[in-house]
């Protein structure tokens, strides 16, 4: 048996109570880089811990152990054990929680998926209603999170849609003034890598985490920093969300360097769709400064700022309207934010669907 861990459990909801840092991070692994952002989260001392999918890069090595350059049909579980092991005296101290990435599917005989995934970690599936451990949402303090899962169905007339719908029905803003979303493949990607890969999802899903006022989406899958300006339908928009990408924590698969607006680098639409969920969405934009083309000619105006490095985020919800976002690079002193940024919410220029209102919609 181990020794007893001890950690703080997450403030009572409720509009003046908050966590005092989140940590976000994704594309973990275990490498030397895994480390420098582990010891930098952990300097940080947070209250929660949000994980935007890839964590052990398991699915990556052989089942005899042997390292693969990407992904393969096999899983070596012992590599789960071995980044366990290492992220134990954080994650026994801290509540975590974990959304799933394509690094997690581990397709296995008799088609199974994420068994790894959704038998290491906790998830508060039933208690959100949620039936799948791909899906789920809970409160801290003053905030709603809702993790949505990239690699299940997200179609409107899927079961992950419908929960969705009825989750951000039942919200109350005035206990929960906050609402933030994660998954794992980003909508709004700038670089060369998984560029307008999610298109799909984002055709499906905009338009309700739009009309419910979500504030900030954190996700991962991009093995680099980027933040947006508020966005909706590629526009810029005040009462869009705020997106950033932090999937950068230290995996072995290089980082992101190249950006789909640099001469010469512009993908096919063919080569975008993402290889598990299929489908085609990603056409040429028809209107807007990149009408006719599939990619900008220059660092889209919602694009705000990115950046090649390792590292992981801190944000500080500080009252009902205020919360600072700061990125940490791996290279950079304690003291100095790769990026930072306060993010105001504006709920009398945005106001968000009431839930009577969405049930007088379904009558």
């Amino acid at each position: 048996m181990s020794g007893v861990h001890y950690f703080r459990t997450m403030p009572v909801s409720g509009p003046k109570s908050y966590p005092s840092r989140i940590a976000v991070v994704g594309g973990l692994g275990l490498t030397y880089n895994t480390t420098s952002t582990v010891n930098n989260m952990t300097s940080n001392h947070p209250d929660l811990i949000l994980l935007v999918g890839d964590l052990s890069y398991a699915d990556t090595y052989f089942t005899n152990g042997t390292a693969s350059n990407t992904p393969i049909h096999e899983s070596y579980q012992p590599r789960w054990d071995y980044w366990g092991r290492y992220m134990q005296p954080l994650i026994s101290s801290v509540p975590t929680m974990v959304i799933e990435g394509d690094n997690e599917i581990e397709e296995q005989a008799g088609n199974k998926k994420f068994v790894a995934y959704s038998s290491r970690f906790a998830f508060p599936s039933k208690e959100s209603g949620s039936s799948s451990t791909l899906y789920y949402s809970f409160n801290a303090g003053g905030i709603h999170f809702i993790m949505i899962g990239s690699y299940v169905s997200y179609d409107k007339s899927g079961d992950q849609y419908k929960w969705l719908e009825k989750d951000l029905a039942s919200l109350d803003r005035k206990v929960t003034p906050w609402l933030v979303a994660t998954w794992h493949a980003p909508w709004y990607n700038t670089y060369m890598t998984h560029y307008r890969e999610a298109e799909c999802m984002r055709v499906q899903m905009e338009d309700l985490l739009y009309k419910h006022g979500v504030d900030i989406v954190f996700n991962g899958h991009v093995n680099a920093y980027e933040r947006s300006n508020r966005v909706y339908n590629y526009t810029l928009d005040p009462c869009g969300p705020v997106y950033i990408t932090v999937g950068d924590g230290g995996n072995r698969e290089k980082i992101a360097i190249t950006h789909a607006d640099e001469p010469g680098n512009c993908p096919k639409p063919s080569t975008t769709p993402d290889s598990f969920m299929g489908g085609f969405c990603a056409f040429n934009f028809t209107s807007g400064p990149a009408a006719g083309k599939f990619c900008w000619d220059k660092q889209p105006d919602y694009s705000a700022f990115r950046d090649s490095s390792f590292g992981h985020g801190i944000l500080e919800v500080k009252n009902e309207t205020h919360a600072l976002w700061i990125w940490h690079r791996n290279q950079d002193l304690y003291q100095i934010a790769g990026d930072a940024i306060y993010i105001v919410r504006q709920p009398h220029k945005c106001p968000t669907v009431k839930p009577e209102e969405v049930h007088k919609t379904r009558i």
